[in-house]
């Protein structure tokens, strides 16, 4: 079996909650999609395999202050009160809570690697695969996937795990993917592989 690490990605409730912040964006294609039931049935699997499992989570101070201004994407976050760590909105959603031993890595853009615990983890743990999932498609899962390919990882994305705000951004974004990662239906994945 390959050593491998599952990373479910940003399923914060400001994101994918029915209650959260972005409930009419993001948190539409994560019902329509499935996103939580088919992630909390991967995650069980995973470890049912002896698979390890990380959260990603965005997260900045109260005060904002690892918070990029001049970015795009999170300049609202500042504006909109979202994405404070230590706050409901920055907790993993209940439905796929970590438990014990599972890795919680907090960023502050929308790499999973850029100034985390990500790489350390992977080398340390001797991980050989990374498996990824989460929201958005086209954001942290598509960020990761291309990092963790430059630093000769193998990739699998869980398609069915994966969200963006509308369905053309997850396509697009999974048509992209196909070039650095094996794209999969998370019930056909063998996590024991």
């Amino acid at each position: 079996m390959k050593k491998s690490l599952f990373l479910a990605m940003d399923m914060m409730n400001d994101l994918v909650d029915e209650n959260g912040f972005n409930a009419k964006t993001y948190g539409v294609q994560v019902r329509e999609r499935n996103v939580l039931p088919n992630t909390a049935k991967a995650i069980a699997a995973a470890r049912a395999a002896g698979v390890r499992i990380g959260y990603v989570r965005v997260g900045f101070s109260s005060d904002y202050r690892e918070c990029p201004p001049a970015s795009p994407i999170f300049s609202g976050a500042r504006n909109n009160g979202i994405f404070k760590l230590g706050t409901w909105g920055t907790e993993v959603h209940a439905s796929i809570a970590p438990e014990e031993g599972d890795f919680d890595i907090v960023k502050h853009r929308v790499s999973p690697f850029y100034g985390t615990s990500l790489e350390p983890i992977l080398r340390v743990n001797g991980i050989e695969r990374v498996i990824l999932s989460g929201v958005s498609t086209n954001g942290v899962v598509h960020s990761g996937a291309r990092e963790a390919h430059d630093r000769d990882y193998e990739c699998i994305i869980l398609e069915d795990c994966c969200a963006g705000v509308t369905p053309d951004e997850h396509m697009h974004a999974i048509a992209c993917l196909g070039r650095f990662a094996k794209i999969v239906n998370s019930a056909e994945f063998d996590f024991a592989a």
